[in-house]
């Protein structure tokens, strides 16, 4: 990978657009892995915590991430679109949706790691 990702030449509106990808990228793959936690977590849960509504909440938030997961991917497939944009309406609109995904993926990432925590907590209790 070039450690210059960005050049001098370019329009402000393209390294905008750059940094848009590899920002909805990051969290692609971050929900990914998160995806990956909680299946662990969920079997952990299931053979030391045995807490019906730790399981409930951690399968809730699973489900969760999937939606997000969904969302982004589709997210992601309207992307290219925004180079399209000939109007201050429209680049306004990508934007405006872009920064709508950010607040979302930072509050589920924050609910995530609350869960997260609280989950662990309680298996070093029973493993106690």
């Amino acid at each position: 990978m070039s450690s210059n990702l960005f050049y001098t030449h370019e329009e402000d509106s393209n390294i905008m657009q750059k940094k848009d990808k590899i920002e909805l990228s990051n969290w692609i793959d971050n929900l990914e892995f998160i995806n990956e936690e909680l299946e662990l977590l969920l079997e952990i849960e299931d053979k030391v915590v045995l807490s019906n509504n730790t399981y409930e909440v951690l399968t809730d938030l699973k489900k969760e991430n999937k939606a997000k997961l969904d969302q982004l991917y589709r997210y992601k497939n309207v992307t290219p679109k925004t180079t399209e944009c000939d109007t201050m309406e429209c680049d306004a609109f990508f934007i405006d949706n872009h920064e709508a995904l950010r607040t979302a993926y930072l509050d589920y990432i924050k609910k995530y790691r609350a869960v997260k925590t609280k989950t662990l907590s309680m298996i070093l209790l029973k493993a106690n």
